[in-house]
C-alpha cells in the first residue's frame, strides 16, 4: 500500500559474509563465534553444510558457535537455493576423501554446474553432474595443483576454490579470465585473512595459493548486508525519511555502490560511520553500470520508476542466471504497475512515471519481491506481491521491517 516511511532500522545482517565466515569456521581445528549471523535461507543451507561435513554448529541468540570439522557425518549435502552455496562448498567437499553428492532446490537445480565440473576436473577430482545441471558428485581428495576459469558468469565459483584450496596439500594456481564481481573476491579474500589464510594475487587474474595452511579459529562479527539495505534506502529516497544502521561506508560489498546511484539520481543522503540517512526527494534519471554488482538491479529499477525520465542500468547479462530470468521478469512485472522498461544489448532502460496498483508475481525471486514492495510505497493504489514469502531467502524480516518504519502491509 502507499505508505510514508519514518524512523530507525537496523540493516539485515550479511548473508554473503555469514557464508563465508560458516565455510572458514568450518575448516577450522577449534571452536570459532561468528556474531550477528544472518538468519535467512541461504545462511541456514550453509549450517547444514558445515554439520554434514563435520563441523559442530550450535546456534544462540546473536551468534553461531562453529567447531571445526570432526570428521564427515553424511554424504548428501542440500544447497537450498543457495548459488554461492553449491559453488562455494564444492571445492570444500572435494577435500574430503568420500564421494559426496551435492543437490539443491527450485532455481538452483536449472543453473548451469559444468563450470564447477570443470574446474574440479582440472584438479584431479572426480566430480560429475548431471548434463551439466545438479546433482553433483564428487570424489576427493582435492590435493591443489592448476586450473583456469571463467569468471565471466559469477566469482562464485572462485570463492569456493580460494576456500579450499589453502587447506590441499599441494600449493596451487587458479588463472581466471574475465572476472566479474571483484568486490566480493574481495570480501572472500578478507575473511580469509581473518582466518590465517595467505593468498597472493595479481591484477585479479592470477592467484597463487600456496598449500597446507592451517585456518585458525575466530571471532568475526558480520557487518550490516548492502543488498538487502539497498531496498531500505530506495524505499527512503522514494516516500520516507529514514536512516538505516549496521550499514559500513568502508565495506568491500559490491552492492555499497548504491550510495553513489542515489547521488546521481539526486537523493539526500546521509553518511555516517555505521549508518546511512535517506529522504525522500526530487528524483532524475541516471545511469549506472551494475556489471559488477547484478544484485542491485531490482532496487535501482523500483528507483528509476519515480525518476523524470530515462535511466539506464547496464549489465543485463549479469541477469540470466539467478533465481529467476531477472531482467524479463522485472520488464513484465513492472510493466504492471504502468513501468516501462526495454532492454537493449546489455542496457535496461526505464522510462519513471506514475506506478499504479496492480497483481504482481515473484516468480520464486526474493529480490523481485523486495523491489515490487519498495516500488508499491508512493503507487496509487495498493500492489499485491503473490509468492512473497520468498524474500526468507536472504531477509526473511524485510516485511516487518517495512511496517516497523510505517508502511503498509497486509499479508
Amino acid at each position: 500500500m502507499p505508505s510514508d516511511l519514518k524512523g530507525e532500522i537496523q540493516a539485515p545482517p550479511s548473508k554473503s559474509m555469514t557464508q563465508r565466515a560458516i565455510a572458514a569456521s568450518l575448516l577450522s581445528g577449534g571452536e570459532s563465534i561468528i556474531l550477528n549471523p544472518s538468519a535467512c535461507d541461504d545462511s541456514l543451507a550453509a549450517i547444514s553444510i558445515a554439520s554434514a561435513l563435520g563441523a559442530t554448529v550450535v546456534s544462540e541468540p546473536g551468534q553461531l558457535r562453529i567447531t571445526g570439522s570432526g570428521g564427515i557425518k553424511e554424504n548428501q549435502l542440500n544447497c537450498g537455493e543457495s548459488g554461492l552455496a553449491i559453488r562455494m562448498f564444492s571445492p570444500v567437499a572435494a577435500l574430503y576423501d568420500s564421494e559426496i553428492v551435492i543437490t539443491g532446490t527450485g532455481s538452483l537445480t536449472k543453473r548451469p554446474m559444468s563450470m564447477v565440473e570443470d574446474a574440479l576436473k582440472q584438479l584431479g577430482v572426480g566430480c560429475k553432474s548431471s548434463d551439466g545441471l545438479l546433482p553433483l558428485w564428487i570424489k576427493g581428495p582435492l590435493k591443489g595443483g592448476s586450473c583456469r576459469i571463467d569468471g565471466s558468469l559469477s566469482s562464485q565459483l572462485l570463492t569456493g576454490l580460494l576456500m579450499a584450496l589453502p587447506v590441499a596439500v599441494n600449493d596451487s594456481e587458479v588463472i581466471v579470465e574475465n572476472l566479474k564481481s571483484r568486490p566480493y573476491i574481495d570480501m572472500t579474500l578478507q575473511v580469509l585473512e581473518r582466518f590465517g589464510i595467505r593468498i597472493n594475487k595479481t591484477d585479479y587474474s592470477r592467484f597463487s595459493i600456496p598449500g597446507s595452511q592451517i585456518y585458525q579459529p575466530q571471532k568475526f562479527e558480520v557487518e550490516g548486508d548492502w543488498s538487502g539495505g539497498a531496498f531500505l534506502l530506495v524505499a527512503g529516497a522514494i516516500n520516507g525519511e529514514i536512516t538505516v544502521k549496521g550499514l559500513r561506508p568502508d565495506s568491500r560489498q559490491s552492492d555499497k555502490a548504491i550510495l553513489d546511484v542515489l547521488d546521481r539520481a539526486g537523493a539526500r543522503t546521509t553518511i555516517m560511520e555505521n549508518s546511512v540517512s535517506v529522504k525522500k526527494s526530487e528524483l532524475k534519471p541516471f545511469y549506472f553500470d551494475a556489471t559488477e554488482s547484478p544484485d542491485l538491479f531490482p532496487p535501482l529499477v523500483a528507483l528509476a520508476a519515480y525518476c523524470r525520465g530515462i535511466s539506464t542500468i547496464k549489465g543485463v547479462s549479469r541477469l540470466i542466471h539467478k533465481e529467476s530470468n531477472r531482467s524479463a521478469t522485472l520488464v513484465n512485472e513492472f510493466l504492471k504497475m504502468n513501468v516501462k522498461i526495454e532492454t537493449q544489448d546489455d542496457d535496461m532502460i526505464i522510462t519513471g512515471g506514475k506506478i499504479t496498483g496492480a497483481e504482481v508475481c515473484s516468480h520464486g525471486d526474493h529480490r523481485i519481491a523486495m523491489a515490487a514492495a519498495v516500488a508499491a510505497l508512493a503507487s496509487s493504489s495498493r500492489v499485491i506481491i503473490r509468492d512473497s514469502g520468498c524474500v526468507a531467502k536472504s531477509y526473511p524480516e524485510f516485511f516487518k521491517d517495512l511496517r516497523d518504519l510505517g508502511a503498509m502491509v497486509y499479508e
